[in-house]
């Protein structure tokens, strides 16, 4: 299969189907192979964010081999712009004490949950703190390069499975109820701490956190796993 962008994120709903791609270099095709079973579906994500889904079904012998997908095909968008131009709004007093909560978090110590360092830029997440319904991430970014490092986007998201093994692997976006303190860039050899304030949220027992923080106008990466 064939896609208009390089693939990020491919996923199959049964263990009978897998779908194959490059995830250490970005390409634009992936392979789909399956064992008799049942009926499946697939989703594929693109680099741009574009949504793509199709019904699975087995068969011995196949009459087209080779299938080049369209942009039209997508079923939408990952992160729709409308959302992140027009936030949705929040009552005042929720804001205020999504406010005054962070503000008080960050007086605090700092800990460490997990870190992750990629060429001179490292990710932190200090501290979770659940408070009424939602979770607060205490997280830090420090720039050690002699870049500043602008950023494009943190993305939070649950993960359930293990991509390097062929089986079924979900990452599912977390949307953030607030952010405080994001920074649009983190100069040389400074650091910076932020929260994000998240929906609540209980991770089971084959899930974690995943973290992917995007350079602006750049290659520079940080994925990061945490439990």
């Amino acid at each position: 299969m064939f896609f208009p962008e390089p693939i990020r994120q491919g996923i199959t709903g049964a263990s009978n189907f897998v779908f194959t791609y490059n995830r250490e270099k970005e390409q634009y095709f992936g392979l789909l192979q399956a064992t008799p079973g049942t009926e499946s579906n697939l989703l594929t994500v693109t680099k741009n964010g574009q949504v793509y889904s199709y019904i699975l079904k087995y068969k011995e012998q196949l009459s087209k081999l080779n299938y080049f997908i369209s942009l039209k095909e997508s079923i939408g968008s990952e992160r729709p712009i409308v959302l992140k131009q027009e936030p949705i709004v929040q009552s005042s007093d929720r804001i205020d004490h999504f406010k005054k909560f962070s503000n008080y978090l960050l007086k605090s110590n700092s800990g460490s949950i997990a870190t992750k360092r990629k060429k001179g830029v490292k990710l932190q997440l200090q501290k979770m703190v659940y408070n009424t319904s939602e979770v607060y991430l205490i997280l830090e970014i420090k720039n050690k390069s002699e870049i500043d490092f602008e950023v494009d986007y943190l993305n939070i998201y649950r993960v359930n499975g293990n991509k390097k093994r062929k089986a079924s692997y979900q990452k599912l976006l977390i949307q953030a109820d607030y952010m405080h303190e994001m920074p649009s860039t983190v100069k040389v050899r400074k650091s910076h701490r932020f929260i994000y304030v998240l929906p609540k949220f209980v991770l089971g027992d084959n899930e974690k956190l995943m973290l992917e923080l995007h350079e602006l106008r750049g290659s520079r990466k940080v994925i990061m796993n945490t439990r």
